[in-house]
């Protein structure tokens, strides 16, 4: 059996030889050695804590590991570490996982500016997408989604609100997996919006990132059992083509190969299962929830950092004008100053929104078609493939399939079908309030079928260009 030591050496060097290229760990845990090398003593003595025991895990920059820089991105945070571990962080250690460091973001996790270009943190740099170095490697769990892809790490962490563990899984292809809100802790990761906010795991295949989910979960759960052979059968998978189909012929045609893979596979691929309540809504009413939550939950999330950090998103605000040279050197801090200026937590317009989006995204969204239609899960194209970097001109995204999970809290699980002009394509499984178990069998049985069919994706080879 490999060591904690082995392993741990083994993603160093990869780090030391690859992640130049990439640029997606932005701070070593210079303790990581000794926790291996303590981890081995334990399974030595005869004491593994459990399954992922001395395996090397990266932790995405937004997420407290204490006494190591969590920044967030940003040179604000750079000089005051924090004192304590996330609760997420807590788990990890506790099940055996090294630390190996800390994966770089877009900065803020992308609700900065509507300017910002993802993959990109003043304090970290550009990540760079292994497919292609040319290439965005999504946000704003960047540096997560990369390593992963570039075996920099068997295992990451990232956090979404809205898309933003979706889209790097997709545009470096690899899983990922974002739960209910509520199913890992956010006590110690830097907030964006409390009603959807969701840490979960980033892996190479389903059936990792669900014995991931099993740790960050802690709640007696084993996802990873749920991934086994034979689970399509009888699966019902409905098919919501309007918005999210149609908007980039690589994602739909991958999506039209997932299709004829699952039903090869045993499962029931029902169309027609539209959400007519997304059609024409926008996005106005979640940008009064996103920013009017960002406020509230910064200030609190900043009462935890040592002396020295911001107290406050004004404090942010502030900090980036007198550092405009290295902070605001590529996109500005557009949507920081409206939260400033957004009507607070116990605002009608606030209240209005949020019943919105539950309306939308959730009861007359994804909870009716499931049930109109009698289905386990559904089924989308994730992103087109990846964007050209451009810290120049506005980042454009042709379109994706989060809003609705993102607005609901609900899960939504990635995984890559194949390359398309040598870049991944990947497609989403959503499904309701605590249907992670249901949606690894999906997602493994999909897993399996496509590995039986095409194979799975090939690893990246690093080009400059694509």
């Amino acid at each position: 059996m490999t060591s904690a030591r082995a392993r741990l050496e083994a993603s160093l060097d990869r780090i030391e030889s690859v992640d130049p290229l990439v640029n997606a760990v932005c701070t070593l845990n210079p303790d990581a050695v000794h926790d291996a090398d303590a981890l081995d003593a334990e399974a030595a003595a005869g004491r593994r804590r459990g399954p992922l025991h001395g395996q090397p895990i990266l932790v995405k920059d937004n997420i407290d590991t204490a006494g190591l820089l969590t920044t967030a991105g940003s040179l604000a945070l750079a000089e005051t570490p924090p004192t304590s571990d996330a609760t997420l962080v807590r788990r990890l250690r506790a099940a055996g996982m090294v630390v190996v460091g800390k994966s770089n973001l877009s900065e803020w996790a992308n609700l900065r500016d509507e300017g910002s270009s993802s993959g990109w943190s003043a304090y970290g740099g550009l990540t760079r997408n292994p497919y292609a170095l040319n290439r965005s490697a999504g946000g704003s769990s960047s540096g997560s989604g990369a390593a992963v892809a570039a075996q920099l790490a068997r295992f990451a962490v990232g956090t979404e609100t809205d898309g933003s563990i979706t889209c790097p899984a997709a545009f470096n292809g690899c899983v990922g997996f974002k739960p209910t809100v509520g199913v890992v802790p956010t006590s110690g990761v830097v907030p964006i919006a409390a009603s959807q906010d969701s840490p979960g795991p980033m892996a190479r295949t389903v059936a990792d990132a669900a014995a991931l989910l099993s740790v960050l979960a802690a709640n007696g759960t084993d996802y990873a059992a749920r991934a086994v052979e034979g689970a399509l059968a009888g699966k019902r998978i409905g098919v919501p083509r309007k918005i999210f189909w149609g908007y980039s012929p690589h994602a739909d045609a991958a999506g039209e190969l997932v299709l004829r893979q699952l039903s090869k596979a045993g499962a029931t691929v029902v169309d027609g299962t539209d959400l007519d309540s997304m059609v024409d809504y926008g996005f106005d009413d979640e940008l009064v929830v996103l920013l009017a939550e960002i406020e509230a939950g910064m200030r609190d999330y900043l009462a935890t950092r040592p002396a020295g950090a911001p107290t406050s998103l004004a404090d942010i605000v502030e900090f980036n004008r007198d550092h405009a040279a290295t902070e605001l050197k590529y996109f500005g801090q557009s949507f920081f100053e409206l939260a400033l200026e957004t009507p607070g937590l116990d605002s009608p317009a606030y209240r209005s929104a949020r019943a919105s989006c539950l309306a939308h995204g959730r009861d007359d969204g994804i909870d009716a078609v499931l049930r109109e239609h009698d289905l386990d899960a559904l089924v989308t194209p994730s992103y087109a493939p990846a964007v050209p970097v451009d810290l120049v001109n506005d980042e454009h995204h042709w379109g994706s399939c989060t809003q609705p999970a993102a607005m609901a809290g609900y899960p939504l699980l990635t995984v890559p079908v194949h390359l398309a002009h040598g870049m991944p394509v990947a497609v989403s499984f959503w499904g309701t309030a605590h249907s992670e178990a249901s949606l690894v069998e999906v997602a493994h049985g999909y897993e399996l079928a496509r590995d039986a069919d095409t194979g799975p994706l090939p690893e990246p080879t690093f080009p400059q260009f694509v």
